[in-house]
Parts: C-alpha cells; structure tokens; sequence
C-alpha cells in the first residue's frame, strides 16, 4: 500500500465548512462541533483585527483530511480544535498543523499556547509533549456526553517549538 500524497495546507474558509463537519462527526461522534461554531470562528479568522487562524489539509483530489484552529486573546492562545483523518494518521499530518498553529500563536505575539485534550487521547497528548506542551491540570468532565475529564496543557514561548522548520505555507 502506498502512503498518501502529503496534503496541501491553507487558510480555511466558509466553503470548507460542510466536509470540515463530516471529517468532525467522523472523528468526534460525540462531541462533533457544530456549524454555527465553525462559522462563529471563521468570523475572526480574517481582516486586521482578526483573532483566530483555521486551516485545512487538502489532498490533490480536494479532499480534506485534517484542519486546525488557535484562537488568541493578548498574551495567551488556545489550541481550539485540531483533527487529522483516520487514513493519514502517522503520516506527520498533525505535527505540521500544529506547526501552523505555533507560527500564528507567535504572530499574534502570544507568550504562551494553551489546549485542552481527552485524557483518553494519548496519541494527541504524545504530540503535544513532542512540541513542548505540558501537562498543567484537569478539566473534570469537560467532554459531553460521556463525561470524559480533559487534560490542560500548557506551551510556553511557542516560537521556540518551531526549531526554524515550518510546514508547507499556507496558500490564502
């Protein structure tokens, strides 16, 4: 079997909303974000005072395959979601939009990168450390329904996790 073609990165937009959903309810049956969340952040995504930045991972075919957004508030952002299809999984997918994530934390001049993961999520967790994130403390049944705790993490100094290698630059 031959791995998958390493997907586009780029700026994601209301168009990209619907199959967003689908690779969502895929990945987070239980806790799938809704529309109105996604056009909500969407909204702060653009223009000079914009305060978030969400990217899609696009294959040739123009299939989405993973996506990604920070939200910044002064000195602090916060990881908001990020997700990477079952079929490109170990492919380096997840590091690079979490790349892209740190570059913007530290465009928008944040001090430090927060995020919360599923404590059952270990896959998620062992990339966040691979960054530099620590864990930091406990959100008691943050996940709804099921009641599942959420693990805080914290990055200090995003700029110094880029190591001065960056993913594939984001087409806008």
């Amino acid at each position: 079997m031959t791995a998958p073609a390493t997907p586009a990165l780029r700026e994601m937009r209301w168009w990209d909303i619907d199959p967003v959903l689908e690779l969502e309810k895929a990945l987070f049956p239980e806790d799938a974000w809704s529309r109105g969340m996604f056009w909500s952040e969407l909204a702060h995504s653009r223009g000079p005072e914009a305060t978030r930045r969400y990217l899609v991972a696009e294959t040739a075919d123009r299939r989405i395959v993973g996506y990604a957004g920070l939200a910044s508030s002064g000195d602090f952002a916060d990881v908001q979601t990020i997700a990477v299809a079952r079929d490109h999984w170990g492919t380096g997918l997840g590091g690079r939009l979490l790349t892209e994530l740190l570059a913007a934390a530290t465009a928008f001049e944040c001090a430090e990168v927060l995020l919360e993961c599923r404590v059952d999520n270990t896959r998620a967790q062992k990339l966040y450390e691979r960054f530099g994130f620590e864990p930091i403390g406990f959100r008691r049944g943050y996940y709804q329904p099921g009641n599942v705790d959420a693990l805080v993490m914290r990055l200090t100094d995003p700029s110094t996790s880029l190591n001065g290698v960056r993913g594939t630059e984001i087409n806008g």
